[in-house]
């Protein structure tokens, strides 16, 4: 249950195996939409929620699913509503939703590019936003050495500062000044880790904005790979704040509902990239879910 897209994905998995996904079932339901009265998530959201907690229900059973593990991201993190949603979301559907720490879901990344690109890769970082957190993790085990979140997700800070259509340029500069200073008070830290010797971005953002650059789209396969630069950025920033969301959602690999977010994503990554001396980095197939997956497999008695 992310702050944009709630999302169940089946797998076929084992202890010592890849998991491999067998079937998506997903809806963009901008779930921090729904947030009402300052922090309180609408009963409309609620009722959206159960909806798409009862029909995963159903194709999980379809799929033959004999585990489910159902976790929440920033959205019911932050709401001061949360408890209150998570017990009707029980009480109504018998799924009980783990929320998970900003930490927690840098550090579940973090395992899951690990796993994907191994050993080889050497010291990581790791970089992910999502709908209402920008995640940042770095180090050279499966666990990372430091790991933070940050209030810069691109639903949120779309919603706090882009509020016409195409966005004004005062209102780009302030967007750009507040995700500058939130990521330089944390760039010490993520330094002093170590340099990394590969760079990875996971998550819709970071793909969508890869795509517009020039990288291979999705049907091409997640064995593809992908980079994005820190200069395609700079290029592509001012495009997308000239666009409508209109405009924008008729660029490949973007859909309309991630369309009026993109500005804010590719504000938000063209920061990282800068204040961490990144001139470019791979695009990761797998990200939070499969990391709470190899987790899980982790814990199973062999």
């Amino acid at each position: 249950m992310g702050s944009n897209t709630v999302h169940l994905l089946v797998v076929d998995a084992h202890h010592g195996a890849a998991p491999l996904p067998a079937h998506s079932h997903k809806t963009e339901m901008r779930l921090a939409e729904h947030i009402r009265d300052g922090e309180t998530i609408s009963r409309s959201g609620v009722d959206a929620l159960v909806s798409f907690v009862l029909s995963a229900q159903d194709v999980a059973e379809d799929f033959g699913v004999t585990e489910m593990l159902a976790f929440a991201t920033s959205a019911i993190r932050e709401a001061v509503n949360g408890e209150e949603v998570l017990e009707e979301v029980r009480q109504r559907t018998g799924v009980d939703l783990v929320v998970l720490s900003g930490d927690d879901e840098a550090r579940l990344t973090f395992l899951a590019v690990r796993r994907w690109y191994g050993w080889s890769s050497g010291r990581l970082l790791v970089l992910d936003i999502g709908g209402g957190s920008l995640e940042i993790a770095a180090g050279s085990d499966e666990a990372p050495d430091v790991a933070v979140s940050l209030p810069l997700g691109a639903g949120r800070l779309t919603r706090a500062f882009l509020h016409r259509d195409p966005a004004r340029p005062e209102d780009v500069k302030a967007l750009r000044k507040h995700a500058r200073a939130e990521i330089a008070d944390v760039a010490g830290r993520i330094a002093r880790a170590g340099e990394p010797r590969h760079v990875v971005a996971t998550s819709k953002t970071f793909r969508s904005l890869a795509r517009i650059a020039g990288a291979a789209p999705s049907s091409e396969g997640m064995f593809v790979r992908r980079l994005l630069s820190r200069e395609d950025l700079r290029l592509w920033v001012p495009k997308l704040a000239a666009m409508t969301s209109r405009e924008r959602a008729e660029l490949p690999g973007v859909s309309s509902g991630r369309a009026p977010q993109l500005l804010a994503g590719a504000v938000v990554a063209e920061a990282a990239m800068d204040l961490l001396g990144i001139a470019a980095l791979e695009i990761g197939p797998w990200a939070l879910r499969e990391g709470v997956i190899l987790e899980r497999l982790d814990r199973i008695d062999r």
